[in-house]
Formats: structure tokens, sequence, C-alpha cells
């Protein structure tokens, strides 16, 4: 957790392979603890790049830390995501989303980088999403 406090710019390539097309978010992530349970409050907002168009684009996850070192990750709304734990560097997950299948992965690259991917199979998309994190 103390790894990801703090403020982070991203790059992400967004790549919808079906339809052969490609985009990119551009913006800062913010981890910052909020609460008395040590949770991050995990903040991104940026603009999405999509068929010659710029959007606003964000989202807002909670990492509530475990005594092992883990942390549970959930959307906004306090819903379940996915486990975390980078006390190795780096950290493989599956989130299913209806009848979709996300798999990340998380890379920490250096003490100021990190890298998360995932990719999306299932009848309503299939995708890549790569994001690059530094801190700044």
């Amino acid at each position: 957790m103390a790894y990801l406090t703090g403020r982070w710019s991203i790059e992400r390539r967004v790549l919808d392979v079906r339809a052969g097309a490609e985009g990119s978010f551009r913006g800062i992530a913010e981890f910052r603890p909020e609460g008395a349970d040590g949770a991050l409050l995990h903040v991104e907002e940026g603009e999405l790049t999509w068929a010659d168009a710029v959007h606003p684009a964000g989202r807002t996850l909670w990492l509530r830390p475990r005594p092992d070192g883990t942390a549970a990750v959930e959307f906004a709304d306090g819903r379940p995501f996915h486990d975390l734990d980078l006390r190795t560097g780096r950290w493989h997950t599956v989130h299913p989303c209806a009848a979709d299948r996300y798999d990340g992965t998380f890379t920490v690259t250096g003490a100021d980088t990190w890298e998360l991917e995932w990719r999306i199979d299932g009848p309503a998309k299939e995708a890549v999403l790569h994001s690059v994190y530094r801190r700044r």
C-alpha cells in the first residue's frame, strides 16, 4: 500500500481486438489514504481518445489492506473487483464480468513505475488495455 500511495501519471493503450480499433487514455491516478481502516482511495482522471474524439474519463476504486500485505480491490460502490498482492512485484488476477473474463497482470517495473494489463475476452467484448504508471 505504501508503494502505491501518491500521484501517478497514466498512459493507457486501448485496443478493441474485434473491431481492430485503437485508442488511448492519458491522465493522473491518485492513491490516497481515506478512513480509519487504512484503505486507499484510487481515483483516475484524464482524457480518452477514441475514433478521433476526446472524452473526459475516469474511475474510482478502493484498496482495502489485509494484515498479510495483500489488498482487496473494490469498485467505488463497494462491490468486490479483485485481490492484489504486489509483495513479489508481479500479480495476476481474474475478474468475471457477466459472461466476459478480465485477466489482469500487475508488474512493478521500478521504484517509480508499474504496469497493468487487462485482457478481456467474452461475448460482449475482446480487448486489451495496457497501462503504464509513473510516479509524479
